[in-house]
C-alpha cells in the first residue's frame, strides 16, 4: 500500500517553495506542510513565479503531487472572536489573500484552526466562524479549507465531529471545505485511537469519510482527553507506534497525505535535529527503531 507521509517543513522569502521541497526530499518525504510566512503575523512577501516553477520541476522528478501538498493557516486567525468588528474583518481579508497566495503556488489546500470562543458562547463561536468561511469562499476560488480537529483546550471549537459537522453544515459552497485530523489532538480531545474504526464509522455517518483530505500523525505526551496538545514523537508518546501505524494504513484513509509535526529532538538545545527522516523511515518500514539517543 502506497502513503503519502511527509512532515512540516520551512519557508523563506529567498527558496520560497524550492526550498521546502528540497528539505522534505532530504526526508525522503513524497508530501510536506507549511506556513507560507510567520505563523504569528500577518506579514507575507511576493511569492516568485520563477522559483515556483523549479520547485515543480524538482517535485515532479521526486514523485511529489503538488495536490497533496499542503498550506497552513497562522495560528493567530481567530474566525470565532468577533468582539473586535475591525479585527474580525481583517482577518476574513488575510486569510482570502492566504488563500490567493495557495492558488498562485498551486497548493489547493490550506488548514485552519477554527477558533477559540473569546468573549461569546460555543454557539455564537460556531456562527462566527461559518459567516467568516461564507466571506472567505465569496472572496476565492478552488482552494479547500480544512478545519482542523482541536483538543479542546480553554475554549477551542473544532473538539469533536459535531462542531466540525455544524461548521461544515453552515457553509454554503460544500466543496469548498474539508477537514484535517490530528492524532495528538484527537487523543487529548478524548477519542481512544487504539479503536479508530469506530471515530472512522461515526464521522463518516455524520460528515462523511471523504471530507478527510490530510491527517496530522502525532504521538501525545497526555492521556486521553487531557485536552492539553503536547505533540510528541512516533512511538514516544502515549498513543504508540503500533496504533499510529494503524491509522496511517487502514484502507479508509487510502489517498490522504499524512502530515507529521513532531518536535526536533533535543529542541532549544545545540545539537537540535529534525526527526522526520527517522520517523518517515520507521512508518514505510512498520518497524520501531528508536533513534533518539
Amino acid at each position: 500500500m502506497e502513503i503519502i507521509i511527509g512532515s512540516h517543513v520551512s519557508f523563506n522569502s529567498k527558496t520560497q517553495l524550492l526550498g521546502t521541497a528540497e528539505e522534505a526530499i532530504s526526508y525522503g518525504a513524497n508530501t510536506f506542510m507549511f506556513y507560507t510566512g510567520s505563523t504569528q503575523s500577518t506579514l507575507r512577501g511576493e511569492i516568485d513565479d520563477k522559483i515556483s516553477y523549479e520547485a515543480l520541476k524538482l517535485m515532479n522528478e521526486n514523485n511529489i503531487n503538488i495536490k497533496n501538498v499542503i498550506v497552513h493557516s497562522p495560528y493567530i486567525v481567530n474566525f470565532a472572536n468577533r468582539a473586535d468588528e475591525r479585527k474580525y474583518e481583517f482577518y476574513i481579508d488575510f486569510f482570502s489573500k492566504e488563500l490567493d497566495r495557495c492558488k498562485k503556488l498551486g497548493i489547493t489546500k490550506i488548514v485552519l484552526h477554527p477558533g477559540s470562543a473569546v468573549n461569546c458562547t460555543r454557539e455564537e463561536g460556531i456562527n462566527n466562524i461559518i459567516f467568516a468561511l461564507n466571506k472567505v469562499i465569496e472572496n476565492t476560488e478552488e482552494v479547500i479549507i480544512l478545519l482542523e480537529y482541536m483538543p479542546g483546550k480553554g475554549n477551542e471549537l473544532g473538539r469533536s465531529i459535531d462542531e466540525l459537522k455544524l461548521m461544515i453544515d453552515g457553509v454554503k459552497e460544500k466543496s469548498r471545505v474539508a477537514v484535517c485530523l490530528d492524532s495528538c489532538h484527537m487523543n487529548d480531545s478524548g477519542i481512544d485511537i487504539t479503536n479508530i474504526d469506530s471515530f472512522l464509522d461515526e464521522f463518516d455517518s455524520k460528515i462523511g469519510i471523504d471530507k478527510i483530505k490530510c491527517f496530522h500523525i502525532n504521538d501525545s505526551l497526555n492521556e486521553v482527553g487531557s485536552r492539553k496538545d503536547r505533540h510528541a514523537n512516533i512511538g514516544y508518546g502515549n498513543i504508540g507506534f503500533d496504533n499510529i501505524i494503524n491509522i496511517v494504513y487502514n484502507k479508509r484513509l487510502q489517498g490522504i497525505p499524512f502530515i507529521l509535526e513532531t518536535p526536533y529532538v533535543n529542541r532549544n538545545q545545540k545539537d537540535a535535529y529534525a526527526p522526520y527522516k527517522y520517523e518517515i523511515e520507521n512508518i514505510r518500514n512498520k518497524k520501531f527503531i528508536d533513534f533518539i539517543q
